[in-house]
């Protein structure tokens, strides 16, 4: 049985080429870059050059991207960070975004006492700017908003500079949690009024465990993890050089290819949907997801026009690997708080929301093989 992978917003296969980059580096960067000699100073300089590169694309200063596990560890460092060391004493937020994120923020409410404000959205996702800066005009404290760039279980995309050009105006700090659309699209965060962001870079063909937070210098903002004088006193510990060479391959790659993959993976999801919409009567796309220049061209969400909470096993078990949410709570007996505030209760009754998502190792022949499983389980619920 061929295996069909379409669960890249959780994670990527790596690149041929950023697998043998990473094996260089074992073999001959295997120094601590803390250390004065020679071994040690060949690591420290692959990371800052990996540093740099990265600075450039986003069109920022090397010292302000910081070197992280994940995008997880990112989001915690700059939420948490943010109220215990700059005096952040409210959060603007919404129930769309990444679990890391809205953990982050209910640890701060319950250990600290930050006042949370959420943004509720429609029943496509969006959220209204209205009501944010609402939410910004109506109290003095120091304030952080934090809003993704796109969603990981619909696709949309939230316009980043009017929200950030908003919290310059009322004077709030801004994060974005861009794990989603890092390396997938094109980034300017010398235009983007924008404090904070994040990386994760197994979302573009790197490896895991490795991700990067922006950090812009003016904020001041502290470690959370302390010890050594590392990652610009950012973040303790001893650099993971495998995992940022991987990471800095992965995006010099896509970056250098953004148009020809997104071209090429748009072109993957446009098939999908109308072979979807002709092979499966009744079926509905969450969100902007079947929007093109409103949602991302990696994902495309489905509300299946029949109730399966099975369905992800069973689609496994003919050799097709999707996702019934975020890879971080997928594992869930209940539906995601995504679904649930853009779904209406009967939708949720009678209905089944399924997350597939493309790189441009995608195939038509993948996208024929889901579109037939999904045909046999419909007709085996019938």
């Amino acid at each position: 049985m061929k295996k069909i992978y379409l669960d890249n917003a959780a994670t990527t296969p790596l690149s041929e080429e950023v697998i043998d980059a990473m094996v260089d580096v074992m073999k001959l960067n295997y120094g601590n870059p803390s250390s004065t000699h020679s071994f040690g100073q060949e690591a420290k300089t692959l990371i800052e050059g990996v540093r740099r590169e990265i600075a450039d694309d986003l069109k920022v200063q090397p010292g302000e991207i910081i070197f992280t596990s994940c995008g997880t560890e990112s989001n915690n460092l700059i939420i948490k960070s943010s109220v215990n060391f700059l005096g952040v004493e409210r959060i603007i937020t919404s129930p769309m975004e990444h679990k890391c994120v809205a953990e982050s923020v209910r640890d701060m409410k319950n250990r600290k006492g930050v006042e949370v404000v959420y943004l509720r959205p429609d029943n496509k996702g969006d959220l209204s700017m209205d009501d944010l800066e609402s939410a910004l005009k109506s109290s003095e404290k120091k304030t952080l908003v934090t809003l993704m760039h796109a969603n990981n279980e619909t696709g949309n995309i939230y316009d980043i500079r009017t929200i950030g050009t908003l919290c310059r105006q009322y004077g709030a700090l801004f994060h974005s949690d861009t794990v989603q659309t890092m390396a997938h699209l094109p980034l300017d965060f010398s235009a983007i009024p924008i404090d904070f962001a994040s990386c994760s870079a197994h979302k573009f063909h790197g490896p895991k465990g490795s991700g990067f937070a922006f950090i812009r210098k003016t904020s001041r903002l502290k470690a959370l993890i302390s010890g050594g004088a590392q990652e610009r006193e950012l973040r303790a510990g001893t650099e993971n050089v495998t995992g940022i060479a991987g990471l800095g391959k992965a995006m010099k790659l896509c970056m250098e290819h953004m148009d020809e993959y997104t071209a090429r993976i748009q072109q993957i999801k446009d098939y999908a949907i109308a072979q979807l919409t002709e092979k499966i009567p009744g079926i509905r796309f969450n969100g902007h997801s079947a929007e093109k220049n409103k949602s991302l061209y990696t994902l495309l969400s489905l509300l299946l026009p029949f109730k399966d909470p099975l369905i992800g096993l069973k689609l496994d078990m003919k050799g097709v690997a999707v996702s019934q949410g975020s890879a971080c709570s997928s594992g869930a007996a209940q539906p995601s708080m995504v679904m649930m505030m853009i779904l209406s209760d009967e939708e949720m009754e009678r209905c089944t929301p399924v997350r597939v998502s493309f790189s441009h190792f995608t195939t038509r022949e993948d996208i024929d093989i889901l579109v037939n499983a999904l045909v046999e389980i419909q007709a085996a619920e019938k």
